[in-house]
């Protein structure tokens, strides 16, 4: 899970639990406070109901039941019971609702003064009056429906709005998230694509001076020292193989005479020969080398357009001076884009070199000194195929085939170097194309460069 995925989830669970936790706390807060002030309402209406019993002398039950039906503070279903001393039931309102009551609930009640508790829908208060002369028990219940209804209507509330309030924070914090990290994924894309081509790449930093921009800083500097270093590599590459070429050069050449001489027995010749072809071998090496410190984006930017048919039949006939006993069969596919598509913005000596690269390998390491040549099209890529039959590479092989020197066992008695492919990689990297290699039967070898257009 990445950073800015983990901080949205943080940041909304946090809310969602905090949210959900005040929520239940609001709730149960406003249940007991209905609670307190319905048990008012019910010690009231009882203890009203009492002292009109003890305190007034004209009132009897019938008068009194009148009052209370017809009293402003009468309660939903409510049902009152009063008694005396000796428990005996002297007073019960006309409501059809029924009390469960004992002789031990008005025993808690001497003992304990009042209780509180709920029947079913009911819910029950009961108090103990005290006079000088005698003693009353009161028991009163009723429903607090409008109470309930106002606790139904916060529940509901309560739980919309959470689902409301926690869609819209995930949702927001997502996208507040995902703008403050969004110089991090500038960051991460301008990293991703930094490779020796252009290690002139700098990532932007603000003024704003927070962490991203620190570490953008500090990033600037380290591709400062990293640039620089590079360079001077190249550099110190590039002068030491030129400086090497020259004397190379000479001593080519002094064998060549030597070997031409007619006075050099044919035993000096083939020793001199076998001389000479090591000397050619250090000599491409050391022009391999010095291709690869010269390419570059600064060196090699080239805006003009290419066709790579020519550019491939232009590597095919330099290859067949060089080396007449390959055999290079060439197919191109019909598409209605292909005129579009052979068209390639870029450096056409770098381009020639890498086709020229790769069909050398196919060839060299073809069982039968052939490779086949196909251009396609796929959307809007250019495919050239190169396939050659012989033996293959196995895994471990495949992964490192691009790796500077890099030689695999079907290499055993050809001479190389192991540079040509990293060259190859090297040039279509530069002109943002990619170079792949698979098995595609039994000992067929297929290597695809993939244009972009």
């Amino acid at each position: 899970m990445t950073l800015k995925n983990r901080i949205s989830l943080l940041v909304s669970l946090l809310f969602t639990i905090l949210f959900g936790l005040a929520s239940t706390l609001i709730f149960v807060l406003y249940s007991n406070f209905r609670k307190d002030e319905f048990r008012d309402r019910l010690e009231i209406k009882a203890l009203s109901n009492i002292k009109l019993l003890v305190n007034v002398k004209e009132i009897d039950n019938q008068l009194l039941k009148m009052i209370d039906q017809n009293s402003i503070n009468k309660l939903y279903d409510e049902k009152t019971l009063v008694f005396d001393s000796n428990y005996k039931l002297i007073y019960s309102s006309i409501d059809d609702a029924k009390i469960k009551w004992s002789i031990d609930d008005l025993k808690y009640l001497k003992k304990h003064k009042t209780f509180f508790k709920k029947q079913g829908n009911y819910e029950v208060y009961g108090v103990f009056y005290d006079t000088k002369d005698r003693d009353f028990y009161a028991l009163i219940s009723a429903t607090d429906n409008f109470g309930q209804r106002r606790l139904l209507f916060l529940r509901y509330t309560l739980i919309v709005s959470y689902i409301l309030f926690t869609c819209i924070c995930w949702i927001i914090t997502s996208i507040t998230v995902k703008k403050i990290m969004s110089p991090l994924n500038t960051f991460h894309q301008k990293i991703k694509n930094i490779n020796e081509n252009n290690l002139d790449t700098r990532v932007e930093s603000k003024s704003n001076k927070d962490e991203i921009d620190l570490i953008a800083n500090e990033f600037n500097f380290m591709m400062d020292r990293i640039e620089i270093s590079y360079q001077r590599q190249k550099e110190f590459t590039a002068h030491a193989s030129h400086e090497l070429r020259t004397p190379l050069s000479r001593i080519t050449s002094q064998i060549e005479n030597v070997i031409a001489d007619t006075n050099t027995s044919i035993e000096r010749k083939s020793f001199l020969r076998n001389i000479l072809s090591d000397v050619n071998q250090l000599t491409e090496l050391i022009n391999s080398l010095l291709i690869l410190s010269k390419i570059d984006n600064k060196k090699h930017e080239n805006n003009e357009v290419h066709r790579m048919d020519e550019i491939l039949f232009s590597a095919i006939e330099n290859l067949n001076k060089s080396y007449p006993e390959f055999l290079i069969l060439f197919e191109i596919e019909e598409s209605d884009n292909m005129d579009t598509a052979l068209e390639i913005q870029g450096n056409k000596n770098l381009l020639e070199i890498a086709i020229s690269n790769v069909l050398k390998n196919a060839c060299v390491y073809s069982d039968n000194k052939q490779a086949k040549v196909i251009i396609s099209t796929q959307d809007d890529t250019l495919i050239i195929s190169i396939s050659n039959t012989g033996d293959t590479l196995n895994e471990n092989e495949q992964k490192i085939l691009f790796q500077p020197f890099m030689r695999g066992e079907n290499s055993k008695g050809t001479s190389g170097f192991g540079l040509g492919l990293r060259i190859v990689q090297r040039i279509l990297t530069l002109h943002k194309a990619t170079i792949t290699y698979i098995i595609t039967d039994i000992n067929t070898n297929l290597f695809q460069l993939f244009f972009h257009f």
